[in-house]
């Protein structure tokens, strides 16, 4: 799966097991062995050796090789010849699985270390992180490496058997394998003085059809797809073996190189087996060396490797690579190849490629893998911050100031300082803030139950205007009361502003207002008529007068109940996005949805004391009382004085006209002669002033000529009706305030209090069973568990690889 070069310097054995492969020429050595390479570029394929050890090729795209080719067509010959690396022969063993070659050449005795890669379970399912089992000890012995891969080889096909009974029974190959093919690989680690600088892997031969009594029917599709994983990636350097003793169209490993390669860029082509082309068909292949058919941009080679009679005569690594060059040299057509295609035939020329291509490609990708490293580190950073805090080894301790961090934020949003970034209701808006316009419209409700009195007879009342009085203008501003035709415009206004709140009941139906029910003076003076018993005449019981006042406070219900509950519900999903921000990552959001239920019923116990509460002050204001008697009194004259003025508007309209207009002519007068003003001959109201004066009635004014008028027979339905609208003025005032105040403090500022000492009692963390309760709040999904751990682990080889990659340049 790596870096893939040849050896040099190695001692003559033989070839065949028990063998190892030696290199003929002691000089010189070729490929990524060649002595005359830069220190630099060897460096960086060390690097890149090293980067693969890491295990980050599954994150990064690495330079590598991958040896691809149908099943038998001389891959593991062509890696002995090119490594020196004798894999099992045996009938039955070829590659099922792959085998990844690291050897780096050390000043230490030659040493073999073999291990087992596990990406995916005994199920075949994937693994989050690849796992590395060391398979028996270090191997000292060439000729011990052969076994070793053979019985590796059994331990991955049969997974659920312990790796012990693989490396001490004495025939392994008894046993029927679980698997005909793996996904995972063994891994063998070389190094020594007579070792070359490289990395390989060969992978399972692509197959055709699948054997009834062995393998599956997916057995294809998975190695296909096995091979696809390693040649899809941009930087693999694909080495196409192709057997000449088959057709090309019946081989499916260059259909598969071609898909992912499709302009043959990173493709090496290699015809193997030559020597068993039949008879006049040499031609046919001569193409391909030619570059002329299937064209590659690194060309098409031909090896020659040992046969198995070869191979059982036990030569030598140089005798192989003699007789190679023999057959090409003397065997026709290859003979009379130009001389031009000569550097395309045998092992030593491909080795020369394959270095050259690999070189070239690991000096374009350092840069692009440094920068994807970086990248690649800061995202991994950035999902593992994205996750939950990981669990604690103190949840008791965690969750203890967890909950003092919620009751100390909570106690600063009852205080009313509000969350700019946080807030559940907008920026800069807090807890307070929010309920503040259900208040504002919880008093409007309230001012507009005001009696609704027409100092007028109902036969022509409906035709007569009421003005509003100029003292509850100038007193309550543009929201005061508002006269008759005002009304009616304004009502239609309120109910589109903020939902106006007195206009709902507690079913969302529209309530009707009890300032549209006119009461017509005749109808209040029927009724103290009606009610009267044993006063004397002239005097009426103060029952005409609470019968009003009972009628307008039973209005204060709704709003007053409304006003508990909005607010309550403005509380409730304060508190519940409080709850989210302090819990929602701990554990697995056991914690929060309990804490929610904690403080809800918390906040349903203040609900309740708040209702009584509110009860309780409707309560009070079933007997009309005050000790307000100034502004009672005050409001009762002003009142009284508006309603007068207003009957007597329309019952003498000329003398309201004249005192009107009294004051603007009264200071007109005539100049004499020498200029001085002479008063003129009084007339209209002043003559009236002035007889009175003759008389001596001094001190009278305009406005107090309506007393003289005989006694208005209205007048006391005017002294009800002028008392009731001044005890409404003190009192709904008084309830407008009470109402909010009483609902901040039991249910408001009563979310606060006592709510840390119910959530220790709720959740038992202080109990006898708190350990055991504390760890199970604090128990993390197994989701994000694992993902914490794969991200970990992938952040570490991420780290890891980057350090590598660093030293280069040191």
């Amino acid at each position: 799966m790596w870096l893939m070069s040849s050896p040099t310097n190695e001692a003559v054995t033989p070839l065949s097991s028990p063998r190892v492969v030696a290199t003929p020429v002691p000089d010189t050595g070729v490929g990524l062995s060649n002595p005359h390479l830069s220190q630099g570029r060897r460096r960086m394929l060390d690097l890149v050796n090293k980067l693969h050890s890491t295990g980050v090729q599954v994150d990064i795209d690495l330079p590598q090789i991958a040896v691809i080719g149908s099943q038998s067509a001389g891959k593991s010959s062509l890696i002995e010849s090119i490594s020196g690396i004798t894999l099992p022969r045996a009938a039955g063993t070829c590659t099922r699985c792959p085998t990844e070659c690291r050897l780096a050449r050390s000043n230490s005795p030659w040493q073999c270390v073999v291990s087992l890669r596990f990406i995916v379970d005994a199920a075949g399912q994937a693994l989050g992180q690849a796992r590395n089992e060391r398979f028996g000890g270090i191997i000292y012995e060439k000729r011990e490496v052969e076994d070793r891969i053979r019985r590796a080889q059994r331990a991955i096909l049969n997974p659920t058997k312990p790796l012990k009974h693989f490396l001490e029974e004495d025939d392994v190959e008894e046993f029927e394998s679980q698997l005909s093919f793996s996904l995972n690989s063994v891994t063998l680690q070389i190094s020594g003085p007579d070792v070359a600088d490289l990395s390989f892997c060969d992978l399972p031969g692509l197959i055709a059809s699948v054997s009834s009594g062995r393998g599956g029917n997916n057995d294809i599709a998975l190695v296909e797809s096995l091979v696809t994983a390693y040649i899809k990636k941009p930087s693999c350097i694909i080495l196409l073996t192709v057997a000449c003793e088959t057709d090309f169209e019946n081989q499916g490993a260059h259909r598969l190189a071609k898909q992912h390669d499709p302009d043959g860029k990173r493709t090496i082509g290699v015809l193997t087996k030559p020597d068993r082309i039949p008879t006049g068909e040499e031609s046919n292949w001569l193409p391909f060396i030619r570059n002329e058919k299937e064209a590659l941009e690194n060309n098409w080679f031909c090896v020659k490797q040992p046969s198995s009679a070869d191979l059982k005569a036990n030569i030598t690594w140089s005798q192989a690579r003699q007789m190679e060059n023999d057959f090409f040299s003397s065997k026709a057509p290859w003979c009379d190849l130009e001389g031009i295609y000569q550097k395309y035939l045998r092992t030593g020329n491909l080795v020369e490629r394959l270095s050259s291509v690999l070189s070239d490609l690991i000096t374009k990708r350092l840069p692009e893998i440094q920068d994807e490293l970086e990248r690649s580190v800061i995202a991994t950073r950035k999902l593992l911050g994205q996750l939950p805090r990981a669990p604690s080894s103190d949840p008791r301790s965690e969750i203890s100031t967890l909950l003092h961090a919620f009751t100390s934020d909570l106690l600063r949003h009852v205080q009313g300082v509000p969350d700019d970034e946080h807030s559940t209701f907008g920026a800069g808006i807090g807890l307070i803030q929010a309920i503040r316009p259900a208040q504002e419209r919880f008093r409007r409700a309230i001012r507009e139950t005001a009696p609704n009195f027409k100092p007028f007879e109902r036969d022509t009342g409906g035709k007569k205007h009421l003005p509003l009085p100029e003292f509850l203008r100038s007193e309550e501003g543009d929201e005061g009361e508002a006269s008759d035709d005002e009304e009616e415009a304004a009502s239609v206004t309120d109910m589109a502003e903020s939902a106006n709140y007195g206009s709902l009941d507690l079913a969302g139906k529209k309530r009707k207002k009890p300032s549209s029910e006119v009461i017509y003076i005749d109808d209040v003076l029927n009724r103290a008529h009606r009610a009267r018993t044993r006063e004397l005449p002239g005097h009426y019981p103060f029952v005409v007068q609470k019968t009003f006042i009972d009628n307008v406070v039973k209005e204060w219900h709704a709003p007053a109940q409304i006003l508990c509950k909005t607010v309550h519900l403005t509380i409730a999903d304060h508190a519940k996005s409080l709850v989210t921000k302090h819990f929602r990552e701990f554990g697995q959001g056991l914690l929060e949805q309990r804490v929610k239920s904690i403080v809800h019923h918390h906040l349903k116990q203040c609900l309740e004391r708040a209702e009584e509460r509110i009860a309780w002050l409707l309560g009070l204001e079933d007997l009309p009382f005050s000790l307000n008697t100034h502004y009672l009194s005050d409001y009762k004259s002003k009142f009284l004085a508006h309603y007068r003025a207003a009957r007597q508007y329309y019952g003498q309209p000329t003398l309201v006209k004249a005192i009107q207009g009294y004051g603007k002519n009264q200071t007109s007068q005539t100049p004499d002669s020498w200029g001085q003003p002479q008063p003129n001959e009084p007339t209209g109201i002043a003559k009236v002033l002035a007889g009175l004066a003759e008389i001596g009635m001094t001190g009278v004014k305009a406005e107090d000529l309506p007393k003289l008028l005989p006694p208005d027979r209205m007048a006391p339905a005017l002294e009800i009706m002028s008392d009731v609208r001044a005890y409404f003025q003190v009192a709904y005032k008084r309830f407008a305030d009470n109402i909010p105040l009483a609902i901040d403090d039991v249910l408001v500022r009563g979310l606060e209090r006592g709510i840390l000492q119910a959530l220790y009692t709720g959740l038992g963390v202080n109990g006898p069973d708190g350990h055991r309760i504390c760890k199970e709040l604090a128990q993390e999904s197994p989701q994000v568990s694992d993902r914490r751990l794969d991200l970990g682990k992938k952040l570490e080889r991420l780290e890891i690889a980057s350090e590598e990659l660093l030293s280069i340049g040191q």
